[in-house]
């Protein structure tokens, strides 16, 4: 059989993380879009009264018909790792000399370990995505804009169009949210770029810290094997 030579593949699975840079809290996409992200609280609907509920159905029914532009929200859910929680515990209760606390210490460490084995224990993180379209940047990006190789504007350009788009949005959706009540803030560059680090990377969230700040996200987002 006769040989055949082939070209190596030279692609790597950076190519397709559409994130080229994070600056001055905001995401830089490749094909000259932008976006920052809005980490809000959240509010217990089941626990509202009757009239709350509606007031609260109402109230985030004004917020969306407010909107000139579009946005969106994500919900992130991480299994929590309480094992050092429950040592804390374990080592409190150790030092107590006096037995009732020490008791009660104890059957508190019972009660969380059940709770752990019959449901999974999970942190749940809520974000509001206010989004750049490249078309913001003019007709010559209306052109360019789908070509993620080749646009022809600075980054320094695109980062300050963006900023110039997205602050006051920013601003109104924060206005808008408290009235809800909830509270939000923007992600910090650093905190951006972690959150993209866990997203791609969920087996090595754990040593995120070995990356320090935010220059160590200069490397790739997705770590080779």
């Amino acid at each position: 059989m006769p040989k055949t030579n082939t070209a190596p593949i030279r692609a790597t699975t950076q190519n397709f993380v559409e994130i080229d840079a994070i600056e001055d809290e905001i995401a830089i996409l490749k094909d000259g879009s932008a976006a920052l992200v809005i980490e809000t609280t959240a509010v217990n609907f089941g626990l509202l009264s009757e009239e709350e509920q509606d007031a609260l159905i109402y109230a985030y029914a004004a917020f969306l018909n407010s909107l000139s532009f579009p946005i969106q929200i994500a919900i992130m859910s991480k299994r929590m790792d309480i094992s050092s929680y429950l040592n804390e515990v374990i080592n409190e209760e150790n030092k107590q000399t006096d037995p009732i606390i020490k008791t009660q210490l104890k059957k508190y460490h019972s009660f969380i370990q059940s709770i752990v084995k019959e449901n999974k224990v999970l942190e749940k993180r809520f974000y509001i995505i206010v989004p750049f379209n490249p078309l913001e940047l003019g007709a010559k990006g209306a052109l360019i804009g789908g070509n993620k190789k080749s646009l022809n504007f600075s980054r320094d350009y695109i980062l300050s169009r963006a900023k110039a788009s997205l602050l006051p949005k920013k601003d109104h959706v924060l206005r808008q949210i408290a009235r809800i009540g909830l509270k939000g803030r923007i992600l910090s560059s650093q905190e951006l770029a972690e959150l993209f680090y866990n997203i791609y990377n969920p087996p090595s969230a754990a040593s995120l810290a070995k990356l320090g700040d935010i220059k160590g996200y200069q490397k790739p987002l997705v770590e080779s094997v």
